[in-house]
């Protein structure tokens, strides 16, 4: 009798040693909600390095060009746009500034005003550059 009695509890403790039916369906909603989080952050941050390699190319030109119009030695006043194969368009001012803190001087200041737009995701985009360069006056 005593035998058959331990039989029943052990019989008893086995089966409280898995999990249920809904302890199983909780973790798994649980898990579920999680890697639905996780994996909206990784397309957010890819959005974001789509959306920073964009502007990074469109620096890298702004740059590009703002080197070649300071190097020009004959830079005068006047305004030009260019558009690039990748679908950039860069505009360009050139005009002067604090002409008259610079009148009895033999220098005169150019500020240059440089503006890339691109289109993208039916979004517009712009990166502004701003600079001033010194030339002589031209007498």
């Amino acid at each position: 009798m005593k035998h058959k009695k331990r039989e029943k509890e052990s019989v008893f403790k086995n089966k409280r040693r898995g999990f249920t039916l809904l302890e199983v369906l909780v973790a798994m909603a649980l898990l579920s909600i999680s890697l639905a989080a996780i994996f909206e952050l990784f397309s957010a941050d890819l959005r974001g390095i789509a959306k920073s390699d964009d502007y990074s190319h469109a620096v890298i030109m702004a740059e590009s060009k703002m080197r070649k119009i300071l190097d020009d030695d004959t830079l005068g006043e006047r305004s030009w746009t260019e558009s690039t194969d990748d679908g950039y368009r860069i505009d360009a001012v050139v005009s002067s500034t604090a002409s008259e803190r610079t009148e009895n001087l033999q220098v005169k200041l150019l500020e240059i005003n440089l503006t890339v737009s691109w289109i993208k995701d039916s979004k517009d985009h712009t990166l502004n550059l701003k600079t001033v360069k010194m030339v002589n006056k031209q007498i």
